[in-house]
């Protein structure tokens, strides 16, 4: 028998090796559990009333204490009843008729219901905020100013005039551009992921893919004119990712 060795077949090399199987393997099934904190339990497409849950089970609920001194259990104790629709023969997905299909959170435009408030910053502060208010920023005089710039859909029609920037005080940069619609509707919201800016031509512009022109006037608006909450951002980015595949027909359609 060698050092270290408690029997002909046992030693201390192996005690570890197998120690170090039960204990990943105990990990693993701890992290699987806590997975299922966020958006459990599932819903499905056939009842409101069953629950997906797979292996393994949904976690009991815990409860976490926030950095403002507020409360959040999760899982959630119910889930939101489940989508019912007929189908048509000839529908690309299941929404009844008439539905706008950018409003409709379902493919690309999917979003979560985050709170209906502002993300902030360590000082408490809401963290995104139009420039004109955001005391002590500025745009870099190296970089394009946008404020004034015509914004472009997908089709080439005039969408609207930029009015104003919103910007990430705790990560200085451009979250979105505010819009006044070319129809002189109200202001709505682009994120600066959709955008991008065109310097062709004697005057810049902005263009923007994933809408037509006159999609922009259903953009989801903020209610409050200078500060967006975490269930506004959500809503209003989710509204240009489903334009990506329905702003029209032809996008929902096989390539080839």
């Amino acid at each position: 028998m060698g050092i270290g060795a408690f029997t002909r077949y046992i030693d201390l090399a192996q005690v570890v090796l197998y120690a170090f199987w039960i204990f990943f393997a105990g990990l693993i099934y701890y992290l699987r559990r806590e997975d299922k904190r966020e958006g459990y339990p599932l819903e499905s497409e056939r009842s409101g009333r069953i629950r997906v849950q797979g292996f393994p089970a949904v976690p009991p609920p815990k409860t976490f204490t926030l950095a403002d001194g507020t409360t959040r259990q999760v899982p959630a104790a119910s889930a939101a009843p489940a989508a019912t629709a007929a189908r048509g023969r000839d529908d690309p997905i299941p929404l009844p008729a008439g539905v706008n299909t950018l409003l409709a959170g379902v493919g690309p435009g999917s979003y979560t219901e985050r709170a209906d408030e502002p993300d902030l910053t360590l000082e408490g502060e809401p963290k995104i905020v139009p420039l004109s208010v955001a005391g002590g920023f500025s745009i870099a005089p190296r970089d394009p100013d946008p404020r004034g710039m015509a914004v472009v859909g997908a089709d080439g029609g005039h969408a609207g005039v930029v009015k104003d920037v919103w910007i990430d005080r705790a990560e200085p940069q451009i979250r979105y551009f505010e819009l006044a619609l070319a129809d002189r509707s109200g202001n709505v919201l682009l994120p600066a992921g959709f955008a991008r800016i065109d310097p062709r031509g004697t005057q810049s512009r902005i263009r923007v893919r994933a809408l037509l022109a006159n999609q922009f006037a259903q953009v989801p608006t903020t209610s409050h004119p200078e500060q967006i909450t975490l269930r506004e951002e959500d809503r209003i980015c989710a509204y240009y990712a489903a334009g990506t595949l329905y702003a029209e027909a032809s996008r929902a359609e096989p390539i080839l």
